[in-house]
């Protein structure tokens, strides 16, 4: 059975819980680092990271890394790389990646000598000197840091944030892999009820209705390794079946969602139904200041940040009012994201604990309240 080194890619400040996700799966040699978790395991354990995963961003084959501090070196080493395994003749690899605090700084120049190499390896196993790239594609993506080279492949395609029920977002959505993890801090479980009164286009309640159950993230939809004709289709049908076995159905789970704008409750109840647990929440048009809370409720809060959406004043009287209306009660705790730099002193109570996060490019943190 062929055993593979894998790297998953994850927002910053995710990388704890993104591991935890991948030992819970059963993968091997899982260590995290900053922005990524590396892990091995079969072509079993590739598709149960794509079809499972809550805060990876996607799934990447290790195909070799090694040092480089000149083109020369970086050519070398990816020629060496036995990349006929997995590229085909006619399939199509175009190159993408980054560098960071390396020799090899110009993007646009590593691109071209990576490209080059691996045309090269490839001229000399298939014998050809030419190649039409009208197959599927093998995304190949490199990683530079400390002129520390990796060569990867890229599994999933689209995003494994792009979940497949949210084809409409408001204004200023939160990244599914991003709630996730917030919902994963707040330790969601099958008889959780959970609400978000700026439910928005009701990522929170969808992404805690699925863990809730059980249900895998992107069961519904389709990956780029697919195509590529190398795994036995029967381990796409196995893993598939696998993740609809292991739906709880019969959980007690159950959501509310509010927002002052009705066309947001209305993308909340569309997306929802899209993910198949409309049955699971209830959703509401309701201002902040009618929030009650009450017992045994986990509270998630995205509120507007006042720069996209609201004046940041605004903003602000906003936070004061949650301050006013989340109110300590028995068994129920609170999770909201934000920027803002004063929001416990707005709020009006210190967070029992804090989390530094990035929703997009925006530096936040997620404020806990649980005592």
């Amino acid at each position: 059975m062929v055993k593979l080194t894998y790297v998953s890619p994850c927002l910053f400040g995710l990388e704890s819980i993104l591991a935890g996700e991948l030992k819970r799966m059963g993968a091997e040699d899982v260590k995290a680092d900053n922005g990524k978790v590396e892990f091995s395991g079969d072509f079993h354990m590739m598709v149960r990271a794509n079809l499972g995963l809550r805060t990876a961003e996607r799934v990447l084959i290790k195909l070799g890394s090694f040092q480089a501090c000149n083109f020369e070196e970086l050519f070398q080493g990816v020629k060496a790389i036995p990349l006929e395994d997995f590229i085909g003749k006619k399939d199509a690899f175009p190159v993408k990646g980054w560098s960071l605090n390396s020799t090899l700084h110009s993007i646009p120049d590593c691109q071209s000598i990576i490209k080059k190499a691996a045309v090269e390896r490839l001229k000399a196993h298939y014998g050809q000197e030419w190649f039409s790239e009208t197959g599927p594609v093998h995304q190949i993506q490199f990683s530079i840091l400390k002129d520390e080279v990796s060569i990867m492949l890229d599994t999933s395609g689209v995003g494994l944030h792009k979940r497949g029920y949210r084809q409409n977002a408001n204004e200023a959505p939160l990244k599914e892999t991003l709630a996730a993890g917030i919902i994963d801090l707040a330790r969601v479980k099958g008889n959780s009820i959970v609400c978000d009164p700026f439910c928005g286009s009701g990522t929170f309640l969808i992404e805690a209705a699925t863990k809730a159950l059980n249900i895998p993230p992107c069961i519904r939809r389709k990956f780029v390794s697919q195509d590529w004709g190398l795994f036995d289709e029967t381990i796409w049908r196995e893993e598939r079946a696998r993740g609809l076995e292991l739906i709880r159905k019969d959980a007690p789970f159950f959501g509310y969602g509010s927002d002052i704008d009705p066309k947001a409750v209305e993308l909340t109840r569309a997306n929802a139904k899209k993910a198949g647990i409309l049955a699971r929440v209830s959703i509401q048009t309701q201002d902040i200041k009618q929030f009650a809370a009450k017992e045994n409720m986990i509270v998630f809060s995205n509120p507007p940040y006042g720069e996209r959406m609201l004046e940041k004043k605004q903003a602000e009287q906003i936070y004061q009012m949650m301050g006013k209306v989340f109110q300590k009660l028995p068994n129920s705790s609170y999770y909201i994201i934000s920027p803002h730099e004063q929001f416990e002193k707005l709020f009006g109570r210190k967070a029992d604990k804090r989390r530094k996060l990035y929703n997009g490019m925006i530096k936040c943190q997620v404020f806990q309240y649980f005592k």
